[in-house]
């Protein structure tokens, strides 16, 4: 017998639905056996299948998050004094973000919406920036984000937790 797709390979194997004959490099493993491409019925999963509507949903869903966590973080917690607190704000917010983005999506997942949860963590800080801004009239915008080492530690291990929820 020939391969049905590589007609110079002679095999003994063929698929256990359809009966055509099939070569090692064609054969996709199922439960029930060697199956041939079209008979393997391949596809993604859909927890990973992202439409446009969903990426829709989960930014509108991480801008909103991020901008009122933000919001709070900067109310509560404004100068990064206690750097133990910053911490826990900095997981809280991660946590936050990723778990609107997911909510949103129908607990989808998948490298866009890791960016999307990361971009949300990101606009909570520039939130919590403004809102010092605000309060600090003597500092520009501009010399607090050049300045805050301790805003961009809380920003990536936000980062990481979003982009684990969202995982």
């Amino acid at each position: 017998m020939q391969c049905a797709a590589h007609p110079s390979v002679e095999t003994e194997l063929a698929c256990g639905k359809c009966g055509t004959p099939i070569c090692p490099r064609c054969l996709y493993h199922t439960p029930v056996g060697a199956r041939c491409r079209s008979c393997a019925n391949i596809r993604r999963l859909p927890t990973y299948q992202i439409s446009a509507g969903y990426l829709l949903r989960g930014l509108a869903a991480a801008l909103a998050a991020g901008a009122a966590l933000g919001a709070v973080w900067g109310v509560l917690l404004p100068f990064g004094a206690f750097f133990f607190y910053g911490l826990l704000v900095g997981l809280g917010l991660g946590y936050g973000v990723g778990e609107a983005v997911s909510a949103a999506t129908n607990r989808k997942a998948g490298p866009p919406l890791q960016v999307i949860a990361a971009i949300g963590v990101v606009v909570a800080y520039l939130v919590r920036s403004a809102i010092l801004a605000s309060t600090l009239r003597d500092v520009a915008v501009r010399d607090l984000l050049m300045e805050d080492i301790f805003g961009y530690i809380v920003v990536i291990l936000g980062v990481a937790v979003a982009i684990g929820r969202v995982r």
